[in-house]
């Protein structure tokens, strides 16, 4: 049974083929997903967090909040950051996308446009309710939520790969 079950394992397999995204490919990455890594250094550390965002390719946006804590300020402290999204069906068959990207906080009405954004982008999604910014005072007092600091980071560089079967 043992040369038997080898062989039927072996041509179980199927053959995997793996590459690089092209422009196209990487746009729809990005466009498609909700939620991404943002890769920064922190205390001289490099750390990686989870993020909703939202894509805006006329601009090489992406549009994230966050709460005022350690990841922003070491944001500000340092704005060259990445960026990294994902799409895995399994694991023979993913794509990932991964940018280089600078940090920028917004204001006024870049800050105003990110908000509309993500609530149009985020809304319809079943997310929790901090993934949602919010402009109503009452509402983040109530939750015990501070205002949420929004930012961008320009995409300067992006790569993808691929695998499939």
């Amino acid at each position: 049974m043992g040369m038997a079950h080898t062989l039927l394992f072996a041509t179980e397999r199927k053959t995997a083929m793996m590459g690089t995204l092209t422009p196209g490919e990487i746009e729809e990455v990005l466009a498609s997903e909700l939620l991404g890594r943002v890769g920064f250094i922190a205390a001289g550390r490099p750390y990686i967090v989870p993020v909703n965002y939202v894509y805006d390719p006329e601009s090489a946006h992406v549009y994230v909040h966050s709460a005022e804590g350690a990841k922003v300020r070491a944001m500000r402290a340092n704005p060259d950051v990445c960026f990294e999204v994902e799409q895995i069906h399994d694991m023979a068959n993913w794509r990932t996308v991964v940018a280089r990207a600078t940090f920028e906080e917004l204001w006024r009405d870049a800050e105003e446009r990110a908000m509309d954004l993500l609530k149009a982008r985020l809304q319809p999604c079943s997310v929790s309710e901090t993934a949602l910014p919010s402009r109503r005072e009452e509402s983040r007092h109530r939750s015990g939520m501070a205002r949420p600091v929004l930012y961008r980071l320009h995409l300067t560089g992006k790569s993808g790969r691929f695998e499939r079967t």
